[in-house]
């Protein structure tokens, strides 16, 4: 399997920790030297080891903020 590399490009937001300190996070990835995407995961205190998580490109990422203006969230 060949490996994967990534650049965390910008650190936008830490979204929750837990208790053993891994932070769900959004940021701006290069995966394998490609363009950037928005991606959502855990990330290990050194961001060494992740979560699996998913990658948004930006117009995805414009349609979920449509989509999330538009519903009502409960807390």
């Amino acid at each position: 399997m060949a490996e994967v590399t990534f650049e965390i490009v910008k650190h936008i937001k830490i979204l929750s920790e837990s208790k053993k300190g891994w932070k769900k996070e959004l940021n701006l990835v290069s995966w394998n030297n490609n363009e950037p995407k928005y991606d959502i995961r855990e990330w290990s205190q050194d961001h060494t080891k992740m979560s699996k998580g998913i990658t948004i490109t930006p117009e995805e990422l414009k349609i979920l903020k449509d989509i999330l203006n538009e519903i009502e969230i409960k807390l």
